[in-house]
């Protein structure tokens, strides 16, 4: 019998998706399921955006530049001016989701073998595309303990070798919610200089920062063209995470014309979700407004929540949509797969993203869970009140 390959053998499964079985199952028992686990907006997509998919009237969906749309490279790039981020249309390459920017990024800047610095706990499919990439991704640990800050330059530096090829940072960060200071970019800005690295940067949270805190972006870095690589995605600043479409974004030459390359082997990126990304840009700022107030409010509820509750701890993120909380628990797996299998409160349970899948060692997240605060605050209420319930109930509680 043929066997698969070591690729397809490494290829870890998703923790964010692992346990849907055990949700469709516990709905087949009637029981209603709150998604805390995966970051799937229920924020309306916006009426630009959808304008321009009814009104799609072409008689061929054919293939674009392989760099993408050159109308939405254009406007692309004056979005990201008018936030005073100057970069050009030939400096974007327009991608299959987000996902397809990381892939581009890796293999544009690392050799089979080649490592990745990643500050952990870290979004858990780098996992899958750097198996994809041949690349091996090199943990640094930050700790709940100080919020997930930034791990000191130091511990960086002890894990660079003569393979390391890029630091890769998610800001702000998904799993954490942490939003790197201006301080904390220099730091890393001053550190790839040094060790002549590429700094790679995952900026799709970018318009979610709360409490008037600044999302600083490393291609606002003075002097660091040729180092900097920025992966962006509409997925979550428009809610179209179902269209796909991302980008790669860098001044730097090489890197574009290496991903430019790939781009061309896979042909293009989806023609009718490009034509809805430009449709989107001209979404007027009251949409960003309204959705980020209501994220900031349903943060300050669940977070408040969380911590209400005996034993648990839960630092206040300061972007994106995500939360860790450290429970009271002996195996955060365990908890997860039991509240879906065994447990319901008033015909409701929680499904929630065990931490484990977000560290390169599992043991480190035993106890830790990702929460996505992605539900409307009713909703999220109903889910706190009966994830309270359930760590009351579950045999394997350790306080």
């Amino acid at each position: 019998m043929p066997k698969i390959s070591q690729v397809g053998q490494k290829m870890p499964a998703s923790p964010i998706r692992k346990l849907v079985p055990y949700a469709e199952e516990a709905k087949r028992r009637g029981v209603h399921v709150y998604h805390l686990n995966i970051g799937q907006p229920d924020i309306p997509t916006p009426d630009e955006a959808l304008a321009a998919i009814r009104a799609t009237d072409v008689r061929t969906i054919a293939y674009t530049h392989s760099a993408g749309i050159e109308s939405y490279r254009e406007a692309l790039a004056q979005f990201y001016t008018r936030r005073g981020l100057s970069v050009t249309a030939e400096e974007i390459i327009v991608t299959t989701g987000g996902s397809e920017a990381i892939v581009m990024a890796m293999m544009a800047v690392c050799d089979r073998g080649d490592q990745i610095i990643v500050p952990e706990p870290y979004y858990a499919n780098y996992n899958g595309f750097a198996a994809e990439a041949g690349v091996e991704i090199v943990p640094v640990r930050s700790w709940i303990e100080n919020d997930f800050a930034l791990p000191p330059i130091a511990d960086f530096e002890q894990l660079i070798t003569d393979r390391t090829r890029a630091i890769l940072i998610c800001n702000p960060n998904n799993p954490t919610g942490y939003l790197y200071s201006e301080a904390e970019i220099l730091q890393l800005r001053d550190m790839v200089r040094k060790h002549d690295l590429f700094l790679m940067a995952d900026e799709v949270y970018s318009d979610f920062c709360y409490n008037g805190a600044k999302h600083h972006s490393v291609l606002a870095l003075d002097g660091m063209d040729e180092y900097v690589i920025m992966m962006d995605s509409i997925s979550k600043r428009f809610s179209m995470c179902g269209a796909r479409v991302g980008a790669l974004v860098s001044r730097n030459r090489e890197v574009i014309d290496a991903a430019l390359r790939m781009g061309q082997a896979r042909l293009c990126a989806p023609y009718v979700g490009q034509r809805a990304a430009e449709a989107a840009l001209h979404t007027p700022q009251s949409y960003f407004t309204a959705v980020h107030d209501e994220y900031q409010a349903r943060r300050d509820y669940m977070i408040g929540a969380l911590n209400r509750m005996e034993g648990v701890r839960c630092p206040m993120p300061r972007g994106a949509f995500y939360a860790i909380a450290q429970l009271p628990v002996d195996d955060a797996d365990r908890f997860a797969q039991w509240m879906l299998e065994h447990f319901e409160y008033k015909g409701r349970t929680v499904m929630v993203a065990p931490a484990s899948g977000f560290y390169a060692q599992p043991e480190s997240g035993r106890n830790q869970v990702r929460l996505a605060y992605v539900l409307n605050i009713d909703d999220l209420r109903a889910a706190m009140e009966t994830l309270e319930m359930a760590l009351k109930a579950y045999p394997g509680r350790t306080v």
